[in-house]
């Protein structure tokens, strides 16, 4: 039996304009939480977080992805750079809403799959796990899991 279409569509990374989007994630939970248009995100990682997304076999909450330099400054203690934006090896890093045993579960995906940046919030109200595959390009040892505050 051939491929179809929508088989095709449905197992394709799709490069548009410079966005990266996969059948399970859209440019729109890819952008800038800023509202500005910057959400070209690497194919590589984007490969990988497909592939997690596919084993967790559940929907993917992204509450961060690519970020501009100044959204980034803003929200971030990295300032204006970080594996959020574009800088360097940036646009290879998500944050998933995500907790409880999911949350673990995500951690022990994400490893297996080359995530080698996991940060983790599990408490107050926005619980997430922040994904990164950035290797020991950032001077610090890899793997790496830290928490936040």
């Amino acid at each position: 039996m051939g491929i179809t279409r929508r088989n095709f569509i449905k197992s394709t990374i799709i490069i548009v304009g410079g966005i990266v989007a996969t059948p399970h994630f859209t440019d729109q939970e890819l952008m800038c939480g800023c509202g500005c248009l910057d959400c070209y995100m690497q194919a590589d990682f984007m490969k990988s977080l497909e592939k997690i997304r596919v084993e967790m076999n559940r929907p993917l909450k992204l509450s961060s992805a690519k970020r501009c330099s100044s959204h980034n400054q803003a929200v971030s203690s990295t300032g204006a750079h970080g594996p959020h934006t574009d800088h360097g090896d940036g646009g290879q890093a998500v944050d998933i809403l995500i907790s409880g045993s999911d949350a673990l579960r995500l951690m022990e995906v994400a490893r297996k799959y080359g995530m080698s940046g996991i940060g983790v919030k599990q408490s107050g109200k926005n619980r997430f796990i922040h994904l990164d595959n950035l290797g020991n390009a950032t001077g610090q040892p890899r793997p790496w899991v830290w928490s936040y505050t």
